[in-house]
């Protein structure tokens, strides 16, 4: 049984994660689309429906990250959606498809695909599993709320860091002339 400063904080990075990859899904749902059509997991046909798929189930997870009752059931669809864009990813990269957005980012800030996303996706699924564990029967004071905040605030930091490092990576590289 895991400290439940450390899942409700897995939790609640997680569901500000999911609920925001869901807006940039929302947001430009054309060229969502697009990506998904991209990724030649689907025929063209079914895109459409992945497209809409895909968001309502960010959005769903991310809501339900936040009850207590379906924070573990919740937890793990966060694992296999991981599991699941890993695969697409994982795919793509072994057609030598590298040249197309990951969809990771929103859009206007395109990602090509390379291994390294794979890492992320792992990362995250693996933040999804301590969100899945038991917590411990003990009441939460005060300070366990602010670092759950905090604790939360910085894996999220950390994951805006990381993903804008991954997305400007290959402009650096075109600047610098690697």
């Amino acid at each position: 049984m895991l400290d439940p400063v450390l899942v409700i904080a897995s939790s609640t990075a997680l569901a500000a994660l999911l609920a925001s990859a869901a807006s940039h899904k929302l947001r430009d749902r054309r060229a969502f689309n697009g990506i998904v059509r991209a990724y030649q997991v689907l025929p063209a046909t079914l895109a459409p429906v992945a497209t809409a798929g895909l968001a309502v189930a960010e959005l769903a997870l991310a809501l339900a990250l936040l009850l207590p009752a379906w924070r573990a059931s919740a937890a793990l669809g966060v694992a296999l959606l991981m599991v699941l864009y890993a695969s697409a990813i994982g795919l793509n990269l072994w057609r030598g498809r590298r040249d197309i957005d990951c969809g990771c980012s929103g859009p206007g800030a395109a990602q090509p695909l390379r291994p390294v996303l794979l890492l992320r996706n792992l990362v995250i699924a693996l933040l999804a599993g301590f969100a899945a564990l038991p917590m411990a029967g003990r009441a939460l004071g005060v300070l366990d709320i602010f670092v759950v905040i905090a604790a939360a605030a910085v894996a999220l930091l950390l994951h805006v860091t990381v993903d804008g490092l991954l997305a400007n990576q290959p402009r650096l590289a075109k600047l610098t002339g690697r």
